[in-house]
């Protein structure tokens, strides 16, 4: 039977999409309901949602969460607050259902379809190689960045042991001068009715700690991470956590735990420790926490930032592929 795709609508698909993606070709947390939900909230501005279910004899194996402006098409999302996005199809379905969403797109209005951030495994991207010798498109694909990440293995001493030696010389030696430094303590933050408030420290370090930052944290962005945060903490993906030297904090990290992985989504530090090096050994510590709990994968996300390197890092690219209609 052919495959059907059909307009829909975001709560009607909701259950079922959530049921998707344990066998999705890509499933992070950047495509899940929930995370689009929360994007939409605070930066749907002008544009229009475009549901699109993909359903191979009845069962639903796909879905294209796509935004319209009037005449350019994209994924819902965008590359400030999602690190990887992609439509949502099972695996074992992707070969023949993605011709059939671009043979029910030729009945829609538009001009150019715009993917950012395909992780590099994605068959939607490999698709997308194939379509450019189409004579009906122009098809332009270039990477976009990188998103450095680590394979964790089954213990934080084999995890040095993968390092350089002279990073691992490096972290050892700045995990014991901060230890010497006074009462240091690096924790969870567990869910508490005082989020708020910890959530508006980790905000003042994030904004102290590069201009950049303090300039990317708009009062918009601001309030879609506490959201998200908030929301995703009462469902056990978020983590808060911090370093205290002497009972002040000097770094705070925010984490979410999703598919059995650790992504590293955004960090602060008071430069008044910067000399102890604690922005990066919070990082390390919350890597050697992933690991103790058995997760996979940390995943620095988006950026070469050098101390995802001095931890280990290797490049995962993403890209960004432009369709255009001739």
């Amino acid at each position: 039977m052919a495959y059907a795709v059909a307009p829909s609508t975001y709560e009607s698909l909701r259950e079922a999409w959530k049921g998707l993606l344990p066998r999705a070709a890509t499933n992070t947390l950047f495509v899940t309901p929930c995370w689009q939900r929360l994007w939409w909230k605070h930066f749907d501005g002008q544009r229009e949602s475009l549901y699109l279910g993909i359903h191979d004899d009845g069962e639903l194996v796909g879905i294209a969460p796509l935004m319209n402006d009037g005449q350019d098409l994209a994924i819902i999302g965008s590359t400030e607050v999602c690190d990887y996005r992609d439509l949502v199809l099972m695996e074992e379905h992707c070969t023949r259902a993605l011709p059939a969403l671009f043979s029910y797109m030729e009945t829609l209005t538009w001009s150019t379809f715009v993917l950012h951030s395909l992780p590099a495994a994605s068959p939607t991207l490999a698709y997308l190689r194939e379509l450019s010798q189409d004579p009906r498109y122009q098809v332009s694909i270039q990477q976009e960045d990188v998103c450095p990440r680590v394979e964790l293995p089954a213990d934080w001493d084999t995890y040095l042991g993968q390092l350089s030696k002279k990073d691992r010389h490096e972290l050892r030696r700045k995990f014991r001068r901060l230890m010497n430094a006074g009462d240091v303590r690096m924790r969870a933050l567990p869910l508490t009715e005082g989020l708020g408030a910890e959530l508006d420290g980790f905000f003042r370090l994030m904004r102290d700690s590069r201009e950049e930052k303090a300039a990317f944290l708009t009062p918009q962005k601001e309030a879609f991470f506490r959201d998200a945060v908030e929301t995703l903490m009462e469902r056990g993906t978020a983590k808060l956590f911090t370093l205290e030297v002497d009972g002040a904090r000097a770094a705070s990290v925010i984490c979410f735990d999703y598919n059995n992985e650790r992504l590293l989504y955004n960090s602060g530090f008071d430069h008044q420790y910067a000399h102890l090096s604690v922005g990066l050994l919070l990082k390390a510590w919350v890597l050697r926490d992933a690991i103790e709990s058995g997760l996979r994968r940390f995943d620095f996300l988006r950026g070469d930032e050098p101390y995802k390197y001095d931890l280990g890092g290797v490049d995962y690219p993403v890209y960004q592929c432009a369709i255009q209609r001739i």
